[in-house]
């Protein structure tokens, strides 16, 4: 089953016009009075609870039905050390991840590092629904007072079932422990940059790019506005993916190259944890060299379905240079 995030894990973002709610992409319709989001906020954890709404919806002919956007603020400043998703029903039974089509975390107080202009998208779960847990020590700030905003939407061209519920919980490191500050930095093939989307070309739209049959090969040259040395990297891809990766072209380094596993037909099933970059010492990225992103698809001959396919990370990041080059790079 096709899946396509509206726009991706690392795509989307939205400039300050829609940081309010306004997200308007696919004209997705929103359930209003049938669903809820309740926010749990524990010392360790912050949970969001999405639903129960009953699937399919009846807006034929659309990808998802999105849930009212849920605006909250924390009672303290905390620290977020890693999340986790998952999408079930109200009794509690697992559900495939394709039931949810998006869970996207943005700071509407923080200005984002990778696209001007616009807030902080700082976490997020798409069919990888990757649980991160960032190296030990190294947290996101989410600030008492900051307004923080859930944008989730579920998939409803799936098999009736009732009572379907999705969480996203954030592990929140403890206040008595010292926390060094990451930035959070989006990087894709796909352009992640709400502002730039008229820029793209025209195999590509908000589903992400269209994947031609056979084997087929995206490359995206990009730039860093910072320099920081990356500590995690969340990936995100589509059905079909094989693999995407970040080089640096000036050092002639592959730096991230990260592989699903997928079923016999190529339908993603998950990012492996060893395939998930985690390190304490990291890897430095500058403003002065130049990089690529890369992704690499292949979509069966005899499939006549349309694909569209995306390939893109999440980078948690310290900023300034690693404290050494030491750290492992892809042999």
């Amino acid at each position: 089953m096709h899946w396509i995030l509206i726009v991706s894990i690392a795509l989307l973002m939205a400039p300050p016009a829609f940081a309010d709610g306004g997200h308007d992409h696919h004209a997705v319709p929103t359930l209003k009075n049938q669903t809820t989001t309740t926010v749990t906020i524990t010392d360790d954890t912050i949970t969001l609870t999405f639903g129960p709404i009953d699937l399919p919806t009846s807006h034929d002919g659309d990808l998802a039905a999105s849930m009212p956007k849920h605006n909250f603020q924390l009672p303290k400043d905390m620290y977020m050390v890693g999340y986790t998703s998952a999408v079930f029903t109200k009794d509690g039974k697992e559900l495939p991840k394709n039931y949810l089509h998006h869970i996207l975390m943005m700071n509407n107080s923080k200005p984002s590092v990778s696209c001007d202009g616009e807030p902080l998208f700082f976490a997020g779960a798409g069919l990888e629904m990757t649980e991160a847990r960032f190296p030990e020590g190294y947290g996101v700030k989410l600030a008492k007072g900051d307004h923080l905003m859930s944008v989730v939407a579920f998939y409803h061209k799936v098999p009736p079932t009732k009572d379907v519920m999705a969480t996203f919980t954030m592990y929140i490191a403890p206040a008595s422990k010292p926390v060094k500050e990451l930035d959070v930095y989006q990087v894709g093939v796909n352009i992640v940059c709400y502002s730039k989307f008229g820029q793209r070309g025209a195999d590509q739209t908000d589903e992400g790019i269209e994947i031609k049959h056979g084997v087929q090969v995206h490359t995206e040259p990009l730039k860093f506005l910072m320099d920081g040395c990356v500590k995690f990297a969340y990936p995100h891809g589509h059905d079909e993916l094989l693999m995407i990766a970040l080089e640096n072209k000036t050092r002639k380094q592959t730096l991230l190259r990260t592989v699903p596993n997928v079923d016999v037909n190529g339908t993603f099933i998950e990012f492996l944890p060893h395939q998930v970059y985690k390190d304490s010492h990291g890897f430095s990225v500058t403003k002065a060299d130049d990089y690529q992103m890369v992704m690499v698809h292949h979509h069966p001959l005899q499939k006549q379905e349309l694909q569209h396919g995306m390939g893109n990370y999440l980078l948690y990041m310290t900023p300034g240079a690693c404290p050494s080059q030491s750290a492992t790079l892809i042999p």
